[in-house]
């Protein structure tokens, strides 16, 4: 019988732990969305993020149409400057995005291939809802300022998540944002007021977005795929005083051993 100390090195030394003390040492983050549409047509969008930035490291085409200029239907919150930055960040980068779909309509059955570097994940429903989950990751590490604050899920993308998945996940993110804030000497924000500041700037985005879309495409499917994600950003401030007040049942036992203020 092996030791467990021998067992336990054994099994450490064939993971591949991340040496996040490090940062010059993490790898570049790569993901692959892989669509089968209905006429068997595919494409493919391949993603590489910057292991430490956690923005894209494969630049827009070099000939962007004139939605992607940062004036067109620009957000009414955007920081940017046409003179500085000519064009939009996040609009340049769904610019392949758009074309590949620029024929297919949002009700148009699609299969989906994932693949990460830990799993692959296969998924076939409306072509709306399968670009959808791509924009929503290209956007958050596209530049755009308003949604860099998502970064942290794109880092841990979850293809397809449900509507309470979604809350939960973006809840946790601020939180977490939070400590490292406090733990910083800066002032943290435990009621979530920041997030529904956050959220409300990217409903602006999505806003400006669907118009740049009209110009952009033919057909519905990518200016639905932005409706679905304004959905979900439309939800979280309700879900902030309801949804998630119903997942508390699952924090017993953390509010159990909680010691109670003096």
């Amino acid at each position: 019988m092996i030791p467990f100390n021998r067992c336990r090195g054994l099994i450490l030394s064939r993971l591949r732990v991340p040496n996040y003390t490090g940062v010059s040492r993490m790898e570049d983050i790569s993901l692959t969305y892989s669509f089968t549409l209905e006429d068997g047509s595919r494409e493919v969008f391949e993603l590489t993020l910057d292991a430490v930035t956690l923005e894209l490291k494969d630049g827009p085409p070099a000939d962007l149409p004139p939605w992607t200029e940062l004036g067109f239907h620009q957000c009414p919150t955007c920081p940017l400057h046409s003179d500085t930055t000519p064009h939009c960040p996040a609009a340049a980068h769904l610019v392949s995005l758009t074309q590949g779909f620029a024929r297919v309509l949002s009700h148009e059955k699609v299969s989906v291939e994932v693949v990460t570097e830990n799993r692959t994940i296969t998924s076939e429903r409306a072509a709306q809802e399968a670009i959808s989950s791509l924009m929503g990751l290209i956007m958050a590490v596209s530049g755009c300022p308003h949604t860099s604050f998502f970064r942290p899920m794109a880092r841990f993308h979850l293809p397809f998540a449900t509507e309470v998945e979604t809350n939960y996940r973006a809840a946790s993110m601020y939180l977490l944002a939070q400590y490292f804030a406090e733990r910083a000497g800066k002032e943290s924000d435990p009621e979530l007021e920041g997030l529904l500041d956050i959220y409300k700037r990217v409903r602006d985005v999505n806003a400006a977005f669907v118009e740049r879309l009209r110009a952009a495409t033919e057909a519905d499917s990518a200016i639905n795929a932005i409706v679905v994600l304004d959905m979900l950003a439309l939800n979280l401030p309700m879900a902030i005083g309801t949804s998630l007040e119903q997942l508390k049942y699952l924090f017993e036992p953390f509010l159990d051993h909680a010691e109670e203020p003096s």
